[in-house]
């Protein structure tokens, strides 16, 4: 399996493994114990490994949501929790939810091996959050699971960035990106109506997608045709197998 191969073939599964934690609502219910109301722990905890930088800078980093959404958010977070300690909260949610969701008989071991051969390989070029959670304390060897979700979230960062730049250069505005790709998610993400129509972007996002494909391959180059493959089919049988466990 060579580069491109292996970053299109993961590609979904890197999403939906480094996004779970996030959509759950325990996530939010925790937040709520330290001082944040609603999506505030979201832009705290994922902004938080940025440290204590402008709105602009998150919104920037963000790519999909609308700027003035983020800047209310990031004002609301700053008195409740010092920007990295609310990143450290929100990443020792992603263990958790590793450690309770993630099959005891999966060799999370060995992803975590696999995902920080490719997270080290990759440029954080044009990527602020993917550099910002990899400087993040990971979690021990002893925690497999936390381990390897850690790093595929890192991952996430990464292709979400690509993604993002992907997506502008092809002319698609955050706003249409998220019409076309995830309506259901405008109004968590602050854009209101009117909404563009997502029929309209349909002839560039796929230029998009080959576009953020071969902007991740060259993070695969360290990895052998092997490896790669078994990368691939891991994180694809855990997405699998956490997206079909019951509650």
């Amino acid at each position: 399996m060579d580069t491109l191969e292996a970053a299109t073939a993961s590609g979904d599964a890197i999403n939906g493994l480094g996004t779970h934690f996030m959509l759950d609502m325990a996530t939010y219910v925790y937040g709520e114990t330290l001082g944040f109301q609603g999506m505030d722990f979201y832009v705290g905890g994922r902004g938080g490994p940025l440290g204590d930088v402008p709105s602009g800078v998150v919104a920037a980093a963000f790519v999909f949501f609308e700027p003035t959404f983020i800047d209310a958010a990031w004002a609301r977070t700053a008195s409740v929790k010092p920007r990295l300690e609310a990143a450290t909260e929100f990443a020792g949610v992603a263990h958790r939810w590793a450690e309770a969701k993630v099959p005891d008989e999966f060799p999370a071991a060995r992803l975590a091996e696999l995902a920080k051969a490719v997270s080290d390989a990759a440029s954080p070029a044009t990527a602020p959050l993917f550099a910002a959670w990899r400087s993040l304390e990971e979690p021990g060897a002893d925690r497999p699971k936390a381990l390897a979700i850690h790093r595929i979230n890192g991952l996430r960062e990464l292709r979400g960035a690509l993604h993002g730049d992907a997506i502008i250069a092809q002319g698609i505005t955050p706003h249409e990106a998220v019409a076309r790709r995830t309506p259901y998610m405008l109004g968590a993400f602050g854009w209101t109506e009117p909404h563009p129509d997502r029929e309209q972007v349909k002839p560039k996002w796929a230029e998009a997608q080959a576009a953020t494909e071969r902007a991740v391959s060259p993070a695969f180059e360290p990895l052998s045709d092997a490896d790669r493959a078994e990368f691939v089919s891991l994180v694809n049988q855990l997405q699998t197998a956490v997206t079909t466990i019951a509650p």
